[in-house]
């Protein structure tokens, strides 16, 4: 869709040509989301994209993603030694639904960004305990866990003129084993539920539960929980919604069912994959 009120679009090459940015000039990343409804307030735009960072930054420390790394990027990572929660992130991928084109325009931030409770990205990168680095309009660099990043359905903590920067993984969550789950309405739908459940090496269970809650929510144990105490957890979550994606109580129970198989999958042995492989469902 033509942004017909948008006069400027502007290559940014240094954080000082982010200082044009405000209430009516936003940044632009892929621009697969931001071109795809009437923006009537915006008259420009900052690209993002000639900052020229490294989509992925592999360290002893983790991984780092620019906010500017394409799905496709992030789908095609290389595993590393060590890496059991590889498979999570082309799997966190196929939740959004898109031909190749997409995926090689969308980013991992304007994921985030967007706010979208369906947002894959917000669900592997809270799953994984990731901090994001945000720019600050004042110039400040503020980091934050993903799980806080998004407040509710399309709205986040970035106020005019932040930029989010790049997301950070650490070491400890990539060596940790991973199970995914996904439920849409139908084949091609929006996601109604996203879970990925995640199991530390030091026996801390995570489970991190989107696409039927307007916000991240995630529950920890310091092991695997049984069955009873997971299901009613789940079922206390204050956050679900309806739309025409889903209704309220369909979330809550559809979820309460994909947790339940990513708790006995990780509460099993691990599969000769080097990892749990979870799947879609329509």
């Amino acid at each position: 869709m033509d942004l017909t009120t948008v006069a400027t679009i502007t290559p940014a090459h240094t954080r000082a040509d982010l200082a044009a940015l405000g209430p009516a000039i936003v940044p632009l990343a892929g621009g697969s989301e931001l071109f795809a409804d009437p923006r009537i307030h915006l008259t420009g735009l900052v690209d993002l994209q000639t900052m020229l960072w490294p989509p992925l930054t592999v360290s002893a420390d983790g991984l780092e993603i620019a906010a500017t790394c394409t799905l496709a990027d992030l789908a095609a990572l290389p595993t590393q030694p060590g890496w059991a929660a590889h498979p999570v992130f082309h799997q966190a991928c196929t939740a959004l639904f898109g031909s190749f084109k997409v995926w090689n325009v969308a980013t991992v931030g304007g994921n985030l960004c967007t706010s979208l409770p369906a947002g894959p990205m917000i669900c592997l990168t809270a799953a994984l305990d990731a901090q994001l680095l945000i720019w600050r309009a004042d110039g400040s660099d503020h980091w934050m866990p993903a799980v806080d990043f998004v407040t509710g359905n399309t709205t986040n903590v970035l106020a005019p003129g932040d930029v989010l920067r790049s997301i950070h993984v650490p070491a400890s969550t990539l060596e940790a084993r991973t199970a995914y789950r996904k439920i849409a309405l139908s084949p091609l739908g929006r996601s109604g539920a996203v879970l990925i459940g995640r199991l530390d090496v030091d026996g801390v269970f995570v489970l991190t539960v989107t696409g039927g809650t307007v916000r991240p929510v995630q529950l920890r144990y310091p092991a695997v929980p049984d069955a009873v105490d997971l299901a009613a957890d789940i079922a206390a979550i204050d956050a679900w919604f309806s739309d025409a994606h889903g209704a309220a109580d369909w979330r809550r129970a559809v979820s309460g069912l994909l947790g339940e198989e990513i708790r006995q999958e990780l509460a099993g042995p691990r599969n000769e994959a080097g990892n749990d492989q979870g799947g879609s469902r329509a």
